[in-house]
């Protein structure tokens, strides 16, 4: 079996295989072109979207400087309605005050009246019983009050007093009709008075709840507002975050994008040793096969015959261990090393038949990948040659 790949190796090496290396190498070219290309798109691409976040939060942050100047502009207007229904209901309570007042100003005027009423009433009942009784008893009277008197001046004296009385009599009538139509008067003065607040009352009332309404749709509005920016701000706040993550994306695809310069340029420079150059043991057989197993086990034949490809690339690289096992077992390169699995492979030689012919045809120099020493899961923007679930570059 060895004898037999090392005469295929050879003839092949000699004859199609230099064509399908040299075919394989321009490739491989292209594909790490295209995929630094594609990574300079990528971060292209991140940086206008970074840029289109940040307008979209510049634009949200003018938009909370709008909403902010708006709520204080309602919050001046809420002042100022506060400080008019304050004034408004102080009024209120002062004309509601004056009504009370001049209600009470009121039942003192018609308690008043009321009186003046009587003593004009009483006033006038004893005149009319003095006129009557003097109209009754009329010369008889006179007579007596003549006879009656001791003297001449008597007589006068008596017959003065009593026009003076009958004269006090119209007087005090006159006058207690004058007190009653003043009182009466004042009375009416208080009652339009009155009237005039009733009504100031209804206007100040109806100017109270109008500002009072008016306070509330402000205060709705400032809520509105107050609304508004709290969602704007969190979106300020999400759009923040979201250009953090971008400007990480960025980064990192900068990072990615220094990585596989390198790598292209460190497989540019590289020198490559002929496959007739290197001699295979069965524990190179063994060791490549399980970590085809590994790799690619759930894969096609392609696929498991393109990881061995990339192994043995490595081997022919200047720039990798020149050893099956020095490449298999170079430090953070194939994830089975790592975490254990090509260890329990190896042990129970849990490699198929396909993974060992897929072993063998790589090590006897044929390769489906051209000089690829990557290979990977696909990601957005990494290009290269994809056979089953992974991309070979």
């Amino acid at each position: 079996m060895r004898g037999k790949m090392r005469r295929l190796g050879r003839n092949f090496a000699v004859g199609v295989l230099a064509f399908a290396v040299c075919l394989g190498t321009v490739k491989t070219t292209v594909s790490a072109d295209n995929k630094v290309d594609s990574i300079r798109e990528q971060i292209n691409q991140a940086k206008d979207d970074k840029k289109a976040t940040e307008d979209a939060k510049r634009e949200t942050e003018k938009n909370i400087g709008g909403l902010n100047s708006a709520r204080n502009s309602l919050q001046g207007q809420l002042e100022d309605l506060t400080q008019d229904l304050t004034q408004i209901s102080q009024n209120l309570e002062e004309i509601e005050n004056n009504i009370i007042a001049k209600n009470e100003e009121i039942a003192e005027t018609q308690e008043k009246l009321k009186l003046a009423k009587e003593t004009e009433a009483e006033q006038y009942a004893s005149m009319k019983r003095r006129v009557r009784y003097l109209y009754e008893k009329g010369n008889q009277t006179y007579l007596e009050l003549i006879v009656g008197a001791g003297n001449f001046s008597e007589m006068l004296n008596q017959s003065t007093y009593i026009e003076k009385l009958q004269e006090y009599d119209r007087k005090m009538l006159l006058k207690l009709k004058a007190q009653r139509e003043a009182i009466e008067e004042l009375e009416g003065k208080l009652q339009n008075e009155k009237v005039q607040l009733d009504e100031l009352q209804v206007e100040v009332e109806a100017e109270k709840k109008k500002i009072a309404s008016s306070v509330s749709s402000t205060r709705s509005g400032i809520a509105g507002y107050s609304d508004q920016i709290a969602e704007a701000e969190e979106q300020a706040d999400a759009l923040a975050a979201q250009i953090r993550a971008q400007e990480e994306n960025i980064a990192a695809l900068q990072k990615q994008l220094e990585e596989e310069i390198a790598k292209s340029k460190l497989a540019a420079k590289s020198a490559w040793r002929d496959i007739s150059d290197v001699s295979f043991s069965e524990e190179d057989r063994y060791l490549l096969a399980n970590l085809i197993y590994c790799e690619a086990g759930n894969q096609p034949y392609e696929g498991q015959l393109a990881v061995g490809a990339v192994v043995i690339n490595r081997v022919l690289s200047s720039v990798y261990p020149n050893t099956v096992s020095g490449v298999i077992y170079q430090r953070k390169q194939f994830s089975p090393v790592l975490d254990g699995h090509l260890a329990l492979a190896l042990a129970n030689n849990r490699a198929t038949q396909s993974c060992y012919r897929a072993a063998d045809e790589a090590m006897s120099g044929y390769t489906n990948v051209g000089r690829c020493v990557y290979f990977r899961t696909p990601i957005p923007g990494l290009t290269g040659t994809q056979i089953g679930d992974h991309i070979f570059y």
